[in-house]
């Protein structure tokens, strides 16, 4: 059976650290500050807002939200951005998405200054990945990395397969795990014989948003499998993108879901809104 690699422990042991660099900055005066733009009702951001919120509390991060009608234009919406931009008081920026229709997403999430972008999707960030320099990272693929690592399991020099090209998790995670030393193969919806790649894999991760596709017969005997995927179950609930109950027989760790990469998250977005005061030359 493999090893449990537990994400609730591990997002408990950065909340801690967090928690500690917020209570330093917080005697130098400074005081970490996340805002976030949701503009309209969708239901599940304003749960994803709220949990935010929440957390941000817990480890003494002022949060603001900023709750916007969906009849909002979008002019108004990069003009409250912008004033963000402009506030020292204001550390890290947050969009949540979905946007209403017609809102042009592309212009909105640029409009978010690139040290600012603790959801690190600004194209500049995402350069920053490619050339392996110093900016914010998306939180997910973050997760992915740091479960491993802060799990003892080591990753320079492994075989990994990629199982996903998303915008959001796949390709930024592509050049993270390139910089983390891995020999890397991307797998998609064209790869012929997935599973004749993913058998070779030291680490599998897997974020397609397929549920349990990734089934035993398809991981190497001892293998690491990362599942970065959600999926919601008939009747409630929600899995993965891994056969958890069939692969933990054959893999030597796996993460679960929910309970693996997800947990990791928020607490990310939080270490962004510390790492962003740094990268404005305030800490």
């Amino acid at each position: 059976m493999a090893t449990l690699i537990d994400g609730k422990k591990v997002a408990a042991s950065i909340r801690e650290e967090v928690k500690t660099e917020v209570a330093a900055l917080r005697e130098k005066g400074i005081i970490p500050k996340l805002a976030v733009l949701l503009v309209g009702d969708d239901p599940a951001s304003v749960v994803y807002a709220r949990s935010k919120q929440k957390a941000c509390n817990n480890v003494g991060i002022e949060f603001e939200l900023f709750n916007l009608p969906s009849t909002t234009p979008e002019e108004e919406v990069v003009d409250l951005i912008e004033k963000l931009n402009k506030d020292d008081n204001v550390h890290g920026v947050m969009i949540e998405l979905p946007l209403p229709k017609g809102m042009r997403k592309q212009r909105i999430l640029e409009a978010v200054l690139p040290k600012k972008d603790v959801d690190g999707v600004h194209p500049i960030n995402r350069g920053y990945i490619l050339s392996n320099s110093e900016g914010l990272f998306p939180a997910t693929p973050q997760s992915c990395i740091e479960i491993m690592l802060r799990s003892g399991i080591e990753i320079k020099g492994k075989h990994t397969v990629l199982v996903g090209r998303g915008e959001t998790v796949g390709k930024p995670l592509i050049f993270m795990m390139l910089n983390q030393n891995a020999t890397v193969t991307i797998c998609h919806t064209r790869t012929k014989d997935l599973g004749y790649h993913t058998r070779q894999a030291d680490i599998i991760i897997a974020a397609v948003g397929r549920a349990k596709m990734i089934t035993a017969d398809m991981v190497k005997p001892g293998a690491v499998v990362v599942d970065a995927g959600i999926n919601e179950v008939v009747g409630g609930g929600i899995c993965g993108d891994v056969d958890f109950e069939n692969v933990e027989k054959v893999a030597g760790a796996i993460s679960p879901v929910p309970g693996g990469v997800g947990s990791l998250t928020t607490v990310l977005i939080q270490k962004n809104v510390l790492k962003a005061i740094k990268l404005q030359g305030k800490s």
